[in-house]
């Protein structure tokens, strides 16, 4: 019995040694891809981007409305002395710059409004106010500028643009300035 035994055990390791000692199987690198048959070249054609149209500036102008254009403020307002309404030599450029605007856009049509501190009574600067707006008016006539574009009102002083008690409030509220009415 202890032969069979001595030999069992050696079969056992025999063929355990055997398992143990098993080669490997080679890893097989894939197939490389198969070669296709040569095609005639097409050439890709690029179908045309199609680019939106370049807009001109009048067309852009156009495109515009009303309030979007008054925002953009392309007409810039003027002030005048206390008490006077002649355009003063800091106002004449830009009137001048606001004509050229207005020849570029010849179908618009603007109001120029009349402005006052609140010194003096609501009659005497509406009055006032008036007078700023049509010397405004004149004075883009002047340069060349259709009247037939250009309305006035007068606001006196019921419109300030600072509501301060001083000099410097009141300087900013002697204007005359420009909104577009029709495009």
């Amino acid at each position: 019995m202890k032969k069979f035994l001595v030999l069992f055990l050696t079969v056992i390791l025999v063929l355990s040694f055997a398992a143990s000692c098993k080669k490997k199987a080679k890893e097989v690198p894939p197939p490389p891809p198969p070669q296709a048959q040569e095609q005639p070249r097409v050439e890709k054609v690029e179908e045309p981007v199609l680019k939106e149209p370049v807009l001109t500036e009048e067309e852009i102008f156009m495109r515009k409305t009303l309030e979007e254009i008054n925002q953009e403020k392309p007409l810039a307002m003027i002030h005048f002395d206390y008490d006077k309404y002649n355009i003063r030599p800091d106002a004449v450029p830009v009137l001048e710059a606001n004509a050229s605007w207005l020849k570029k856009h010849p179908t618009v049509k603007i109001l120029i409004e009349g402005h006052c501190d609140e010194r003096g009574t609501e009659e005497y600067n509406l009055s006032l106010g008036e007078k700023r707006a049509k010397s405004t008016m004149e004075y883009l006539t002047s340069l060349g500028i259709s009247a037939d574009r250009i309305r006035i009102i007068s606001y006196g002083k019921s419109q300030p643009l600072d509501p301060g008690h001083d000099e410097t409030a009141w300087a900013k509220n002697r204007r005359a300035q420009f909104l577009i009415i029709e495009k």
